[in-house]
């Protein structure tokens, strides 16, 4: 299977720069799996496709504020650096821009002094590990000196900085959103929680992988990158329960997907755990975990495209992002959304 088998024609004045007033007033293509056949509704319709006895599961990550602009402390070269993953203590994992001007010993130093950051190490692409230097809590920090590491399609500022936050954001940890979620509001997780459909948090901190492009012509070459995830004893028993009545799992997001399948691959059932994974979805995926899907409209050529075709079938999936693409779909991460039933 290539790589441009998941390609498709996508205009750029459909990349959704900024979030809606209103976060599910976006657009919702239903999606039947087995037809093809697509419907047109608002995401606030999602009520009517949900039925009693379901179990919706959300990712509870929290984006970190981790998009650092500071100066070089020898020379004052602007550089940013962007927060990817905590290896221990206050040892971190970082893409830097410009890459050539940071070394091992490089100090940046944020917010006047408030904040450093030495390299101890660097890597290709840009990676480098650097030990953070600060007084107090650097949640607190970050919250102040730091802003959301929106990916790079996105050329508006964001004004609202919880718009690239979901409702329920929990567990602080994710380089970027899972935006599948952002189209909830309370009010509508009530009314879903009222219809009698479980609603449970699950965790998978997103990392930037998620966006790099496959650089592999064959997709079978592909090497995913690793997230972290976990999963409560309490949230493996409605799951189960769900599965043993019949009931459907319904995954928001690609990031609860691949928790979910990950842990039914390793233990064939939903248990308490925690771990990383690195699991790749496409088709000819077999899927234990999930019945149904709700996503946004992904990259061209992502593995995000393949995980949707991996469910739905390539051809669908190809032929329902035209029908987006002609009906006017705002797509990827502030865009509208897609339920795969």
């Amino acid at each position: 299977m290539k790589v441009d088998d998941f390609d498709y024609k996508l205009p750029e004045e459909l990349i959704a720069q900024t979030p809606l007033v209103k976060r599910d007033d976006s657009r919702l293509m239903v999606l039947n799996k087995e037809t093809g056949e697509v419907e047109h509704k608002h995401f606030y319709d999602i009520l009517d496709y949900l039925k009693e006895g379901d179990t919706l599961v959300l990712n509870d990550t929290k984006v970190l504020p981790a998009r650092l602009i500071g100066v070089k402390e020898e020379t004052g070269a602007v550089i940013e650096i962007l927060l990817l993953k905590n290896i221990e203590k206050d040892i971190w994992e970082c893409l830097v821009k410009p890459a050539r001007r940071v070394k091992v010993g490089t100090i940046v130093s944020f917010g006047e002094g408030k904040l450093k950051a030495k390299c101890i190490d660097t890597f290709d692409k840009g990676m480098i590990h650097v030990e953070l230097i600060y007084d107090g809590i650097l949640m607190e920090i970050l919250e102040e000196l730091g802003t959301m590491p929106l990916p790079p399609y996105i050329h508006e500022k964001l004004e609202d900085q919880s718009r690239y936050q979901t409702v329920y954001a929990k567990e602080v940890g994710s380089a970027a959103a899972p935006t599948a979620g952002l189209h909830f509001t309370k009010e509508l997780l009530q009314k879903i929680k009222d219809k009698g459909v479980n609603i449970v948090y699950i965790t998978l901190h997103v990392g930037l992988g998620t966006f790099r492009p496959v650089q592999v012509e064959n997709i079978e070459e592909h090497e995913m990158h690793s997230e972290y995830y976990q999963m409560s004893r309490e949230v493996a028993d409605v799951l189960n329960e769900t599965k043993k009545n019949g009931g459907r799992i319904i995954a928001v997001g690609t990031t609860s997907t691949r928790t979910l399948e990950t842990i039914r691959r390793d233990h064939n059932q939903f248990v308490e755990c925690s771990g990383w994974t690195d699991i790749f979805i496409y088709p000819g995926f077999e899927f234990k975990a999930i019945d149904c899907l709700i996503t946004n409209f992904h990259l061209p050529k992502s593995t995000l495209v393949m995980l949707v075709s991996a469910l739905a079938g390539r051809e669908h999936i190809l032929n329902a992002y035209k029908i987006a693409v002609e009906e006017k779909y705002r797509f990827f991460s502030f865009g509208d959304a897609m339920f795969i039933q």
